[in-house]
């Protein structure tokens, strides 16, 4: 765990108060993500887009009007000190706050030990229906990606048979639940299911399980490093010329990773993707570059999460409707700075757009807002 910070930059959106900040009530914010282990590859871009909102905020409002700074804890699936960590934190009233982009499965272990006691922003993806007191989950959702993209493939693909690859915890496993049904819609089926344990690297075993279902798509709902391992051994088997290939976990980070030789028909449904080409990405990644130079991390999905979730925060301060046992569904609708132009209305991110987009070499091409 260590303090960190930066300067600032740009003005505020429409609806933001300007204020001085009372830098002797500084709030500290534990700020939870990867920093090693197969999810680790998320960290420099997630930290990096906290570090750049924070700058933001310092530079302007602060959080309710409190200057900021981040304390950044080790989110790993495999750090065996989260719970005890964030115990301490919370008891000596060392953080205000808590600001999470890791697993679902950190996630439950995180509620367990502090849940209720400090509000806590859970930034990426996910499976859904997170409801526990003073949590604001505010990713897209399994339902909402996977409905539109399964349906637009089967209209302009028509893939017969999926098969669904993941890793074995909760989001795969409720997002194939949900595209069981999505598939079916498009008079498709899915036709197996296989799920792995975290830090897989041999497939093998897995692409003879699709090659004998005869499927014709593969959901692929792996995480970072593993869904990289998946997809090399995926292009390398020769699957990736006939069978396509749908996820909506794997960012700009993970193409990168199994590289474009083996990225043929490979979809991603997101909310974000770097190449997006809106006014308020544009503003998002000029700002990101300014601030970090053209070194900066890959900018991702998971990475730009942690910017909304700054934000989000600080626009829940400004309303005074943040504490660990506020209730998401009770705060209405809550519009916050963006990349992407997403709102919060009644503990639902029915805001956040979707898009679909195809890998194409090293990068992602949207194809449609979904």
């Amino acid at each position: 765990m260590f303090p960190s910070s930066g300067p600032a930059t740009p003005r505020l959106p429409a609806g933001r108060l300007q204020r001085p900040l009372l830098a002797s009530h500084e709030l500290n914010i534990a700020l939870c993500v990867p920093l090693g282990g197969f999810a680790g590859i998320w960290a420099p871009s997630a930290l990096a887009c906290a570090k750049l909102a924070v700058s933001e905020l310092n530079r302007e409002a602060g959080l309710g009007g409190r200057a900021c700074r981040l304390l950044t804890v080790n989110a790993a699936d495999d750090a065996a000190d989260i719970e005890a960590t964030l115990t301490e934190l919370v008891q000596a009233g060392d953080i205000d706050a808590i600001v999470g982009m890791h697993t679902s499965a950190v996630r439950h272990r995180i509620l367990r030990a502090v849940g209720g006691r400090i509000p806590i922003v859970y930034t990426p993806l996910y499976e859904g229906g997170e409801a526990s007191p003073g949590v604001f989950a505010i990713g897209e959702t399994a339902e909402r990606q996977l409905r539109p993209a399964i349906r637009w493939l089967g209209e302009r693909k028509r893939p017969r048979r999926w098969y669904a690859v993941g890793n074995d915890y909760v989001w795969p496993r409720m997002s194939h639940r949900i595209a069981r049904t999505c598939i079916a819609e498009t008079g498709a089926e899915l036709v197996g299911e296989t799920y792995v344990p975290f830090e897989t690297t041999d497939f093998s075993a897995v692409l003879e399980a699709v090659r004998k279902a005869r499927a014709d798509a593969v959901l692929v709902s792996l995480v970072g490093q593993d869904s990289i391992e998946f997809n090399r051994a995926f292009g390398r088997a020769g699957l990736h010329r006939h069978m396509l290939r749908l996820t909506c976990g794997a960012g700009e980070n993970e193409l990168l990773g199994f590289g474009a030789d083996n990225a043929e028909e490979f979809y991603a449904a997101c909310g974000y993707f770097a190449t997006l080409d809106t006014d308020a990405n544009l503003a998002f990644k000029a700002r990101y570059r300014a601030h970090f130079g053209e070194r900066a991390p890959t900018l991702s999905t998971h990475g730009q999460s942690t910017y909304e979730g700054m934000h989000f925060l600080a626009a829940l301060l400004d309303r005074g409707e943040c504490t660990g046992r506020s209730r998401a569904t009770s705060v209405g609708t809550i519009a916050y700075r963006s990349a992407r132009d997403a709102a919060f209305e009644a503990g639902e991110p029915s805001g956040v757009p979707i898009y679909l987009a195809r890998a194409e070499g090293n990068a992602f091409r949207v194809l449609t807002r979904l």
